[in-house]
């Protein structure tokens, strides 16, 4: 669900009107020429004409996604001057939410956890926020309905719940083997955790920020964990996979199962994820006491709270200014020109958090060196996603409906095929105040999955494109109906919205509206956050440690904390106590 442990992420939008909630105008009041931003979600915005303050920062940073809002907070937090430019006319890339109607829609991430953890193990969005003085009220909660080719029931996170489902739904043999799973991979979790992603920077102070300060804790987990611990804990960076394998777990639900944890963390599966992240989603969620938190207001609050976060510190946020080149001189990347031909200088760096294709775009060909510009265009990119937003009445719905449900038609087809796996959230049963009194608001998806070869070269105003929307969309409509019973109705839905991977480009500036770099843990990895440009970095989900949540806040500030000096990062880290 675009995990927001999520990691794992994403994201999208559609093209009717967009109106502004009430809580978000006091969050986007400072964009370029000091008025509240339009609410027509259109990305052929009028270019504006002047920017809040002068047309120059120490860092420039290309996007408000949640790592570029990571990166730009932290740096304001650091002390420096920072602006951060986006093209659209609201804040939070492929977390953005929306409102039509008196509904108000998340675009993208919708499961998240650790939200309001604190401390060394937290989640690395949790470390920004907690570094930038800001909460995040979140409501909790601990399962959700899944319904497979085997039947249909609630699953609860936690270490001894899920194992009712299995002597249900797979076998006795089953359960074994996920008692042995979770025996062999909880205790690597301290492996896992001992390094917080808040002490990492690209360059060589890490061995003061995280190497000097953590090994010892992490030396105290591996002699905790014994001979046979620490040889595991040595797979931390290779495919998750292979422990599967090493473990010879062989029952078809536990391992489709696993395969299906790995597709909402990182749309990969197991033979593709890093065995560390894993480690860190069981750790959340099957340990004692875990749960999963939804934040109140939506994932737009998520981004209203490091608006907030940058603003305080007074970093800078420019919106529909839509950057169209990064201008380069003397080899160094020293500023921006914007589509209305301004010119933005970048004293100390320039930051893209678009992805490595679109950041390719906007950089001059004659200084891409051809070793960096064929990596980026031959590292493979996962497809793009097909989208429903509904608004709804809840009369005839039942009342114990929960927040997420996750539709599985087939599993011989795997999870990453195709119109089989649907991913649906209806926050409003956690948060009234995302809908009208008495209706519902609700997000399905098949996540990151739709091919952009279907859809490539089509006239979005056409009868053939069209067609196809109905066409790609009924598998959501029919996981919708599954999820929500005879009570609901599609034709009496007050706003529905398809989103396709052309909306995803367009809105998203999405390059084939890809859900990133389809990086396989083990044969290829996550570019780093410098580039072939000196005074240029990037962040995101093309970037070290890869897609979702936790992960795109990581690489924003592993680059922030990259541009400030060692004595600065190590006094962040004693601050928020990590």
């Amino acid at each position: 669900m675009a995990v927001g442990t999520t990691t794992a992420n994403v994201a999208r939008f559609l093209s009717p009107t967009f109106k502004l909630s009430t809580d978000r105008k006091s969050v986007l009041v400072r964009n370029s020429n000091g008025r509240k931003p339009s609410s027509t979600g259109s990305v052929s915005l009028k270019e504006k004409n002047t920017l809040p303050g002068k047309a120059e920062a120490d860092v420039l940073v290309i996007g408000s996604g949640i790592a570029g809002l990571c990166c730009g907070g932290l740096l304001a937090r650091y002390g420096q001057d920072v602006l951060v430019l986006e093209s659209h006319d609201l804040p939070g890339g492929a977390a953005h939410s929306f409102e039509i109607k008196g509904y108000k829609f998340d675009s993208g991430p919708s499961l998240f956890s650790g939200l309001q953890s604190r401390g060394r193990q937290a989640n690395p969005l949790a470390q920004v926020l907690d570094a930038l003085g800001e909460s995040l009220p979140c409501a909790k909660y601990d399962s959700w309905m899944v319904y497979l080719p085997e039947g249909e029931f609630l699953s609860r996170i936690g270490p001894t719940e899920f194992f009712k489902d299995l002597e249900k739904y797979a076998s006795p043999n089953a359960v074994r083997e996920w008692q042995k799973l979770l025996d062999a991979v909880l205790p690597l979790s301290a492996a896992a955790m001992a390094l917080p992603p808040l002490s990492i920077r690209g360059d060589w102070g890490v061995l003061s920020t995280a190497g000097a300060r953590y090994a010892p804790s992490l030396l105290q987990s591996f002699v905790q964990m014994g001979p046979q611990g620490a040889l595991g804990a040595t797979k931390l960076l290779r495919p998750f996979s292979e422990i599967i394998d090493g473990l010879n777990l062989k029952d078809p639900f536990i391992r489709n199962w696993v395969d299906l944890l790995a597709f909402l963390l990182a749309g990969v599966k197991t033979n593709g994820i890093l065995s560390a992240e894993m480690i860190y989603m069981f750790a959340e969620w099957y340990k004692p006491g875990c749960c999963l938190e939804y934040p109140l207001h939506g994932s737009g609050a998520v981004v209203d709270a490091l608006v907030r976060g940058l603003q305080k510190f007074g970093g800078r946020l420019s919106l529909r200014s839509h950057v169209e080149k990064i201008v380069v001189e003397n080899g160094k990347a020293i500023g921006v020109k914007l589509r209305g031909g301004q010119f933005v200088r970048a004293k100390k760096a320039v930051v893209s958090n678009a992805s490595m294709w679109d950041t390719l775009k906007l950089l001059p060909n004659e200084v891409v060196p051809k070793s960096y510009l064929d990596r980026t265009n031959t590292i493979p990119q996962c497809e793009s996603f097909m989208h429903l937003h509904l608004g709804f009445d809840s009369e005839g719905i039942r009342e114990d409906l929960g927040i997420h449900h996750i539709v599985v038609n087939d599993w011989e087809r795997g999870v990453d095929s195709d119109q089989n796996v649907v991913l649906i959230s209806v926050p409003s049963v956690l948060s009234p105040d995302l809908a009208p009194p008495g209706k519902h608001v609700l997000h399905a998806y098949t996540p990151g999955t739709e091919p952009f070869g279907l859809w490539e070269g089509l006239d979005r105003r056409s009868s053939e494109y069209k067609n196809l929307k109905a066409e790609r969309s009924e598998v959501m409509w029919r996981a919708v109906e599954r999820a929500l019973g005879p009570g609901f109705s599609r034709e009496k839905c007050e706003v529905k919205l398809v989103g396709t991977p052309l909306t995803h480009q367009r809105f998203l500036r999405r390059n084939r509206g890809t859900y990133g770099p389809a990086v396989q843990a083990g044969k290829n990895s996550f570019p780093g956050h410098s580039t072939a440009i000196p005074q240029l970095y990037c962040c995101g989900d093309s970037t070290f440690p890869g897609i979702g949540v936790p992960a795109v806040a990581a690489s924003g500030a592993i680059v922030a904390n990259s541009l400030v000096s060692v004595s600065q990062h190590s006094q962040l880290l004693d601050v928020i106590g990590i």
